[in-house]
Formats: C-alpha cells, sequence, structure tokens
C-alpha cells in the first residue's frame, strides 16, 4: 500500500500506564473509543499537530491514511519533535523546514513513520525489535528498530532514539503512537544533515562548517565520511590551524561510497586529504592513522543520499 493520506486521522491522547504490561486488557481495550469514530488527520488537526499535517500536505499523502479501509500505524511526532529536527538542520523553524524540503523528501520522512498494518503496543512487542515500514529504501521496505527495557524507544537511520510519549491512541483506521522526535529515514538527508540530526556529531559538524566543507559534503558524492563523536573531539590534539583542520576532516573522507560489507581490510585506502588510512578487521574493525593509536569503528552503514556514514571513536590523525 502506498501512503498517500498521511494525516487526514487524528490523534487523541490516551493514558500510557499499563499499556506494555497489560494490566488485564487487551490492546484492542486500549484504544480511545472516541478516537475510533474519527481518522487519523481529524484527531491530529483536533490535537495540534500542526508541523505534521503540513508536512503531509505538502507531500501529497493525505488519501491513504484517510482510506476508512487502512489499517495502519503512525508515529506521530509533535510539534516540539519538528521543530528541534528543524533547528538541527539550520531551519528558523519547522515551517521554514517543511516549506524548503522538497515534498518527495517529506513523504519519505513521513512513510518512514507509518507501518501499513495496525500494530498496537502489545503487537510491536511480539513481533520482535524491528518492524517494516511503508518508505522504501534500496529496494526494500526500510526497518525501525524497537527498545522495549524501559518505556517504547525506537531508534532510526541517524541512529538517534525516539520516545513513545502517548501509545495506543485509537483511529477508525489503524492506531497512533505520539512521538518525541522525527524520525529519519535512511537515505533522504545528505551526509551533513545526517551528522546535524544527531547531536553526537555537533564538533564535527562545528569543524565541517568553520571549514567551509560543508558545501562538497552535501554535494553529489558519492562519499564515505569516518565520523570521529563528540567524544572523540574532545580528545583530540586542540591549536590547530585553519589549514591542518582542513586536512584532518578531507582525512576522513573517501572518494565513493564503501559500505561496511565492502571495506577493503589491510590495504592502504586513499583519502581525499591525500594520505592513506589501514582498515583492520575485527570486532569492531579499527583504522590506522600516522599516530600509535587506532579507531575503533562503533557503527557502520548510516546510509545518507549521497554517501555513507560509519562512525569512529577515535579522531584520525594525517601527517601534519
Amino acid at each position: 500500500m502506498t501512503l498517500q493520506g498521511f494525516l487526514k486521522y487524528g490523534l487523541v491522547v490516551v493514558a500510557f500506564a499499563g499499556i506494555l504490561a497489560g494490566c488485564g486488557s487487551s490492546d484492542d481495550d486500549d484504544m480511545a473509543p472516541v478516537a475510533m469514530q474519527k481518522n487519523i488527520s481529524e484527531v491530529a488537526r483536533e490535537q495540534g499537530f500542526t508541523a505534521l499535517l503540513a508536512a503531509s500536505s505538502k507531500a501529497g499523502i493525505a488519501t491513504t491514511l484517510a482510506d476508512p479501509n487502512a489499517q495502519l500505524t503512525v508515529f506521530a511526532p509533535t510539534d516540539r519533535a519538528f521543530g528541534d529536527l528543524a533547528t538541527r538542520l539550520g531551519f528558523a523553524s519547522a515551517t521554514a523546514m517543511v516549506e524548503a524540503l522538497p515534498a518527495s523528501a517529506l513523504q519519505n520522512i513521513l512513510n518512514y513513520h507509518v507501518l501499513t498494518s495496525r500494530k498496537a503496543s502489545g503487537d510491536l512487542a511480539a513481533g520482535g525489535a524491528t518492524q517494516q515500514t511503508a518508505y522504501t529504501y534500496a529496494g526494500a521496505p526500510s526497518r525501525l528498530n524497537f527498545d522495549f527495557g524501559s518505556g517504547v524507544k525506537i531508534t532510526d537511520a541517524a541512529l538517534t532514539s525516539a520516545t513513545v510519549t502517548t501509545p495506543n491512541v485509537g483511529a477508525s483506521n489503524g492506531v497512533i503512537h505520539v512521538v518525541d522526535k522525527v524520525l529519519v529515514p535512511p537515505g533522504v538527508l545528505n551526509i551533513v544533515q545526517m551528522a546535524q540530526a544527531n547531536p553526537v556529531f555537533s564538533s564535527l559538524v562545528n569543524a565541517v562548517v568553520a571549514s567551509n566543507l560543508q558545501g562538497t559534503l552535501a554535494g553529489a558524492g558519492p562519499f564515505t565520511v569516518f565520523a570521529p563523536t563528540d567524544a572523540a573531539f574532545a580528545a583530540a590534539p586542540q591549536g590547530l590551524t585553519a589549514a591542518q583542520l582542513r586536512t584532518v576532516l578531507t582525512y576522513h573522507v573517501v572518494a565513493g561510497q564503501v559500505l561496511s560489507t565492502q571495506l577493503p581490510f589491510g590495504a592502504p585506502v586513499a583519502t581525499v586529504a591525500g594520505q592513506n588510512i589501514v582498515i583492520s578487521a575485527g570486532t569492531p574493525p579499527t583504522i590506522r592513522d600516522s599516530t600509535a593509536v587506532p579507531a575503533r569503528i562503533t557503527a557502520v552503514d548510516v546510509r545518507a543520499s549521497n554517501g555513507v556514514i560509519h562512525v569512529v571513536d577515535k579522531v584520525l590523525i594525517p601527517s601534519l
């Protein structure tokens, strides 16, 4: 089923207590009766999900979510969630972000928040740690990863987590779970935006902007970026000149897209800085730079529209 009507249904807030534990009632019993008379868009409008409705309108995906024959699961970000993402991406507001992003990007982002079958919280837990979304990437439905350990948390393609703040909001054509973050899908945002979407890369983003590399890394590419975390930057040498910082940053970039399954272990890998790194197999794999301390690759295959990011726990140091 394509998603052509994302928010003609609505959002009614229901109590969170007892949803996952199931205090003697079924998931269906947890649905708010009043919501069952209204579709997802109608409830969203009543509850003030302005950004979500605006995004769905521009994306042109309103009719499917209003389809009385549909049974969908919608993870619905609040207006604050949209505002938080807008700020991280450098927009003045959620409204400005929705106006600036192409309709196709908004459609992909919203589809990533939707399962094409009705899943109450108990069904999600019973179904395992992942669920397929309506967004298709690389020829297959993309997946959301769930953690039911402390509340319900959902990890997206940017390696950030949303929390379900209000689960099991019933509607006539499915169920809504309110989340406190916009989920970022794979392959929609460029490398710079994917880094901006995750607070752990704040130092990297600041350094890229300071070196005027954001235009290049947001370009067509493709690129492979070994992205150091904020903790890695905190432990890195300080007081670099502008030229040295630019060399350090481009030392983390490889021309072309190299997925984790394609990493050339043991062979010199040319970087955009003109110097080589060497990647060694292991758990986790490591990268050898000009120093005696290797960097560990702690996460792989963060897919952007113009390449891929692999996360490292150390700033790679070239010969300066």
